[in-house]
């Protein structure tokens, strides 16, 4: 569980974001991220790279230092015991991973939305000693 100041950090670049009057999807074209990526930074679940900062600080000028260097540090995490027991969430890897959300408007005029997932599917591997490259073989 995130702490109580952790969750006042979320809040206040939420509110920077809501200040903007930009989208998840305006602020990632103007950085040349993921409109996903974007949403993980403000929330603090993603880490911010020290040569994406020019970018954002662009993008969302009220950006102060402390909400620079906090976006630097490792991001929060949370754990769902429940979410280890999918095998395909569980083996698809976040290493190699993108994700964007996106507006499209359908054949009947409608809007739609587009989830796109893009990762490594990593299978299970069974272990054997023999595969084991570090160990002697006899």
């Amino acid at each position: 569980m995130a702490s109580k100041s952790a969750l006042s950090m979320v809040e206040r670049l939420q509110e920077v974001k809501k200040s903007s009057n930009k989208s998840y999807s305006q602020i990632a074209a103007e950085t040349g991220l993921t409109n996903v990526y974007v949403a993980q930074l403000l929330r603090r679940q993603a880490h911010l790279k020290p040569e994406t900062v020019p970018k954002l600080r662009a993008a969302l000028p009220e950006l102060t230092d402390d909400l620079i260097s906090e976006m630097m540090r490792p991001p929060f995490r949370s754990f769902d015991p429940d979410l280890l027991q999918e095998p395909s969430i569980y083996s698809m890897s976040a290493i190699d991973f993108y994700c964007s959300v996106d507006k499209i408007s359908g054949v009947d005029g409608k809007d739609r939305v587009v989830v796109t997932f893009d990762g490594k599917y990593l299978p299970y591997t069974e272990q054997k000693s023999e595969h084991m490259l570090s160990r002697p073989r006899n």
